[in-house]
């Protein structure tokens, strides 16, 4: 067990969180934002370890896209985004609430003839119009909210794998099933009465931390993955609706529990190697199909500097099977050069920026709202650098539905 966490100071509990964070990020100022916050999301989860018994050893290990979430009660619990958070072995029937799993997901689909945007919108405001059920649930079509779209490409292969010559993908998770609803307890505590009900509230130096414990972690873990089931079934269907006949190459979540203790936080997770993934990133840059390769080695590990750091936390099996992926570019904001710092005042926290003109200084508490870009091929990049994954196909992009 850890020091007695009660007899540190919120610093020392604040420096303590820093040592269990791993970044294989970019280090532009979303990166910086992501860990700058993440260090609160971490100290609060290593608390409430602690308090209910368990190794305060919570890490956060981040893929190349590591940057902020945009959904402001995420942000606001200390949570980053573009990474795996890992709290337990696994099988600890503990399940952190305020990461906020939501089965968010992509779907790749092949088709042999380009349709025109026209015919796919007349599509799409058909699927929109009429009333559709999965598993008597109605569904609510989300392709104009958040970063939710759909993307028409050509296939440019780069191995002798045989791909379709057009390919779709289809982003969107199951904010049908966010609160209580008839198949069990929603995915979000603060939009679902029943999971409020039954959550515990840890309290903490930096907040309450939201958990499900023992039986209730159990009815959650479950609830958890028929959501992930709906969200592909509802991904399929769209795919069916509005492009016909097609070939369903990847249909997996990159926002999600993988076990009773671990989420992948807005990446990939790779089951097996030389599994299929896709990178989407900006609307005027190709996108990738890539083939995920079991990460990361030792060597990799040595050559980031986290060997020697990873082994006296006890925490080298959690890089050695971290095994993600980046799914897409990331935000990152245009006009900021750096984060600088962070102020709190009544337990709630403000990021200082530093502006690349120069002058002045931006000062936020959350990042809602605030203009945003997509990053480029620095990602894909930085992923093969690392030996994550090996491309298969680029994707040119030919046009982007957001309505």
């Amino acid at each position: 067990m850890g020091r007695d966490l009660e007899k540190l100071s919120k610093s020392a509990l604040i420096e303590r969180a820093k040592r269990h964070i791993f970044s294989l990020g970019l280090n532009d100022v979303a990166s910086y934002l992501c860990r700058l916050n993440m260090k609160f999301g971490l100290a609060k989860i290593h608390y409430t370890q602690y308090k209910l018994g368990m190794e305060p050893s919570a890490t956060f290990i981040s893929a190349p896209d590591e940057t902020v979430t945009r959904n402001k009660v995420r942000w606001e619990s200390g949570i980053g985004y573009g990474g795996k958070v890992s709290w337990g072995s696994g099988e600890d029937k503990v399940i952190i609430l305020d990461v906020m799993p939501n089965a968010c997901g992509m779907l790749v689909g092949g088709i042999k003839n380009l349709p025109e945007p026209r015919e796919v919108m007349n599509n799409m405001y058909e699927l929109k119009r009429n009333e559709v059920f999965i598993d008597d649930i109605k569904v609510s079509w989300d392709f104009h909210v958040g970063n939710h779209f759909i993307d028409m490409f050509r296939v440019v292969k780069v191995t002798e794998i045989d791909l379709p010559d057009y390919i779709f993908i289809i982003h969107s998770a199951a904010p049908e099933l966010q609160g209580e609803n008839q198949k069990g307890l929603g995915l979000y505590y603060h939009k679902s009465r029943v999971l409020k009900e039954r959550m515990k509230e840890v309290k903490t130096p930096f907040g309450p931390c939201r958990v499900v414990l023992d039986e209730d972690a159990k009815e959650y873990y479950k609830f958890f993955r028929y959501a992930e089931e709906f969200a592909k079934k509802r991904r399929r269907l769209a795919a069916t609706e509005i492009f016909g006949d097609f070939i369903e190459i990847i249909n997996e979540t990159h926002q999600g529990l993988l076990n009773y203790n671990e989420i992948a936080l807005g990446c990939h997770y790779i089951n097996q190697q030389g599994q299929m993934f896709p990178i989407a990133l900006r609307a005027d840059l190709p996108a990738y199909l890539v083939r995920g390769n079991l990460n990361l080695s030792e060597e990799t590990i040595e050559a980031l500097g986290f060997y020697k750091r990873a082994e006296k936390l006890g925490v080298m099996d959690r890089l050695k099977n971290l095994n993600i992926l980046p799914h897409g570019g990331g935000y990152t904001f245009p006009d900021m050069l750096e984060a600088s710092g962070e102020v709190e005042i009544d337990n709630k926290r403000y990021f200082i920026t530093e502006m690349k003109s120069g002058i002045g200084q931006k000062i936020i508490s959350s990042t809602e709202g605030i203009p945003f870009m997509y990053r480029g091929r620095e990602v894909i990049v930085r992923t093969i650098e690392l030996r994550m994954c090996d491309i298969v196909a680029r994707l040119m992009p030919i046009y982007v539905l957001r309505i």
